[in-house]
């Protein structure tokens, strides 16, 4: 269930109105049907009082949400939503009015530049190696781009592919969005191997194999398989943010 879904159904859990809602979160009921049809997100201040005016947590309000493009959260984000809930509620309080404070304060800088708020920059590395291979390392061709609303929350750099070894899922010179969450069983990610950089699909079975699966089944060739007890090495860069899981193919 998306984000949106979750939230509707928390507040007639709660048997709030929407217009209820707002007079508790400081917004306008056209705000809070704007969240429930995904037209737009609450800020980090409106999201905290969020919580409290449904008594849920960000586990339950972000259920199934977390991957959902748009609204992708970072792993650094979802722990400080976790941390937040576990405070006392002078605790919270605290982290409000911080957060209000700050926002005011990006809000004010925003007015003395005509109302433009600086836009947040990611790095898009430029150097892919061969077909499926991609380069985000420190110290490359990199350029920096806005991280704009085309750009999914919570992506930390960017990286242009080169091949048909991630098709049709991710195409020869499209854009790959990244953010350092740790992997699951599936997940898309940036890989060194041997210091060869690669976009492959992680899995790893029961016996400890670790298999680097190319979406494009027709380049298997471009599959890696590494050993538990190999002498390979293996480092992960970061996932790379699909819009929904894909199907992890049969070694």
């Amino acid at each position: 269930m998306s984000f949106r879904d979750q939230l509707k159904a928390c507040r007639e859990a709660c048997g709030l109105t929407r217009a209820a809602l707002a007079e508790q979160l400081g917004v306008s009921a056209s705000a809070v049907g704007n969240y429930e049809t995904g037209v737009s997100f609450p800020k980090e201040d409106v999201l905290l009082r969020l919580f409290d005016a449904l008594r849920t947590d960000p586990n339950q309000l972000f259920c199934g949400s977390y991957r959902s493009g748009g609204f992708d959260l970072s792993g650094a984000e979802r722990t400080l939503l976790e941390k937040y809930r576990s405070l006392s509620p002078i605790g919270r309080d605290t982290v409000r009015s911080v957060t209000d404070a700050l926002c005011d304060y990006r809000d004010e800088l925003a007015e003395e530049r005509g109302g433009e708020r600086e836009p947040r920059l990611i790095p898009l590395y430029n150097s892919p190696a061969a077909a499926g291979y991609a380069a985000p390392v420190l110290d490359e061709d990199f350029t920096y781009i806005p991280a704009d609303e085309s750009v999914p929350r919570g992506a930390d750099f960017a990286v242009r592919i080169q091949g048909d070894s991630m098709e049709p899922y991710i195409h020869d010179e499209s854009v790959v969005y990244v953010n350092r969450d740790p992997l699951a069983d599936g997940d898309v990610g940036i890989f060194c191997v041997d210091g060869a950089m690669l976009c492959k699909q992680y899995h790893r079975d029961a016996l400890g194999m670790t298999y680097l699966f190319s979406l494009n089944r027709a380049r298997a060739d471009a599959d890696v398989v590494l050993a538990s007890t190999g002498t390979r090495s293996l480092a992960c860069f970061g996932r790379v943010m699909l819009p929904h899981r894909l199907a992890v193919p049969q070694p």
